[in-house]
């Protein structure tokens, strides 16, 4: 039975994890814009999604000193193995930063957007489950 609703929730669950993630790759970029020789970064949304969804294997926890340590991600991936990609240059600037703070206010808006539709599923599927279980009253 929760092997079930799991998989009922799975896909919205990942959706909100991944918009998690980009949300502080962009806030990471907004917060870097007047940093020296700082490369604007970004995840592929559909690909990691794709990726998570399709299986990937997800990195390991540790939570005993005897267990073996978690492999040493590198620089261009989120903690998940999401790939990390550098956005292209809309408007170069002459210290070698390449964030533009319009692009990366107006990804940052719309992955909010994103993110608070995907609460609204959410709530949508938990509250037809509670219909369901209450027989719908």
């Amino acid at each position: 039975m929760l092997g079930k609703l799991d998989e009922f929730m799975r896909f919205n669950e990942t959706a909100l994890s991944l918009r998690s993630q980009r949300q502080t790759v962009l806030a990471s970029n907004i917060a870097n814009a007047d940093t020296p020789n700082f490369k604007a970064k970004d995840i592929d949304f559909t690909a990691a999604l794709t990726s998570a969804m399709a299986g990937a294997a997800q990195p390991l926890k540790t939570t005993a000193q005897k267990h073996f340590p978690v492999p040493q991600q590198g620089a261009g991936t989120l903690p998940d193995g999401t790939p990390l990609q550098y956005r292209g240059i809309v408007q170069g600037a002459v210290d070698g930063n390449t964030v533009d703070m319009d692009v990366e206010r107006n990804q940052f808006a719309d992955n909010a957007l994103r993110y608070e539709a995907g609460i609204t599923l959410i709530n949508s599927q938990i509250k037809g489950l509670m219909a369901a279980i209450q027989g719908g009253q």
